[in-house]
């Protein structure tokens, strides 16, 4: 073997090992950080931060129609939280539906026309739906106050395209717009039912 061929081994030899080292610590950062399905989440959310879901157990409803009526949404009957750092995320507690929000971020997370499922049967059965927004205590006040706003009225749109007769809700200034908890508690709409 000439020397040029075995300079041109070398350095063929050299790049195939550092090429195995970086496919083999990108790989494992992969499987540390819970595989591909993370960074779909993040970007499906906004949110630059790794993802971490913590998801409980659920009690969906889901029933079949009758003959000659239309399929129903499922119905979310219990807590439901998908926690995803500084990201959108919702929570079903009593019957009141919270949509917590990212920073500066009036998108939704998935599963809204699920959780919702209680509140437009409600309003099928007569009853009025309110939603209404708060922010968090970081930035301008005015920007935070429309923002809550823009997010009251985003809940209502889901709530009209899923049938809900915008007669039968009401977006409902809240006296003090500063929601309580830690910031990504504060960021949140909530829509609930009242007789």
């Amino acid at each position: 073997m000439s020397e040029d061929g075995q300079q041109n081994f070398v350095l063929g030899f050299l790049i195939a090992l550092i090429a195995l080292v970086i496919f083999s610590v990108v790989g494992f950062a992969i499987m540390y950080k819970g595989g591909p399905g993370s960074a779909a989440v993040a970007a499906a959310t906004g949110s630059s931060a790794p993802a971490a879901t913590r998801v409980d157990p659920p009690s969906v409803v889901i029933s079949s129609p009758a003959p000659g009526e239309a399929p129903r949404l499922a119905e979310v009957t219990e807590t439901v939280t998908v926690t995803i750092p500084d990201g959108a995320s919702i929570r079903v507690i009593n019957g009141v539906v919270n949509f917590y929000f990212a920073t500066g971020s009036a998108d939704l997370a998935p599963g809204a026309a699920e959780a919702l499922a209680a509140v437009i049967k409600g309003v099928e059965s007569g009853r009025k739906a309110v939603v209404s927004g708060f922010h968090d205590t970081t930035g301008d006040a005015a920007l935070n106050d429309s923002l809550a706003k823009k997010r009251a009225e985003m809940v209502r749109d889901v709530l009209v395209g899923l049938g809900v007769p915008a007669n039968r809700i009401e977006l409902k200034r809240p006296e003090v717009t500063t929601g309580t908890g830690n910031d990504a508690e504060a960021r949140r709409v909530e829509a609930k039912l009242v007789d």
